[in-house]
């Protein structure tokens, strides 16, 4: 709708009318000037679709989504792609029950510094690749209730995230999990990682899982799968 209103700075939308809308993919894509948002009025109770609704917002420093209805969408990828002063996220009434994909959800979220997302139900996702790829900021990072048991791919999941020292990813169940590749690459600041549940039966791409992990060793990671664990310097 606003795609690509590369000189927009604000935009009032209380006279717009939601209720009966399905996809919202886009919807301020590329936005790059744009600095504020007031999402008080959008109604999303119907909608199913909200990738990359928020893709390139570079400037956009807060959001607030208190009032997003998200118990119908499937499809989260790219939502905060690129947000890259986003400073604070907080995503506590989010209802992600349905929610398929989540590729590329926070990538380069430059600004965050911690994201809970303890709330966030993921038991019908299949695609992580990306998820918090290049959140160089990220210090805290709560995915302690992820319900992995569906996810496929989780390619480059928390790759670059420079800052994180420790994740309990303890949660995970990664039986279907296909593709590892660079799960943790540069994430040079990682000293201890539960991964309790990691299950690699089904892995076909493991290659550079723990590149540039300087910082982390074996006694550190709890795990009792052998290929994570000859993965580790």
């Amino acid at each position: 709708m606003f795609y690509k209103c590369k000189d927009l700075k604000t935009i009032d939308l209380s006279r717009l009318k939601t209720q009966n809308v399905k996809n919202m993919s886009s919807m301020f894509s590329i936005c790059e000037k744009l600095t504020y948002l007031n999402l008080s009025n959008i109604n999303t109770r119907r909608v199913v679709n909200m990738s990359s609704l928020f893709n390139e917002c570079i400037l956009l420093k807060e959001l607030d989504l208190s009032s997003f209805d998200t118990r119908n969408v499937r499809d989260m990828s790219e939502m905060f792609n690129r947000c890259k002063s986003l400073n604070n996220l907080d995503l506590s009434k989010f209802n992600t029950q349905n929610v398929t994909n989540m590729q590329f959800m926070f990538w380069r979220c430059e600004s965050l510094t911690e994201l809970n997302l303890s709330n966030f139900n993921t038991q019908n996702v299949e695609n992580m690749h990306g998820m918090f790829n290049k959140c160089k900021s990220l210090r805290h990072l709560n995915v302690s209730n992820f319900n992995t048991e569906k996810v496929i791919n989780m390619n480059e999941m928390f790759m670059e995230c420079v800052l994180l020292s420790n994740l309990n990813l303890s949660s995970f169940n990664t039986k279907n999990v296909r593709d590892m590749l660079g799960m943790f690459s540069d994430c040079q600041s990682l000293t201890t990682l539960n991964l309790a549940n990691f299950d690699t039966r089904n892995l076909i791409n493991a290659e550079h899982i723990f590149s540039e992990c300087n910082n982390l060793r074996k006694e550190n990671v709890n795990t009792n799968d052998k290929r994570i664990l000859n993965s580790l310097n």
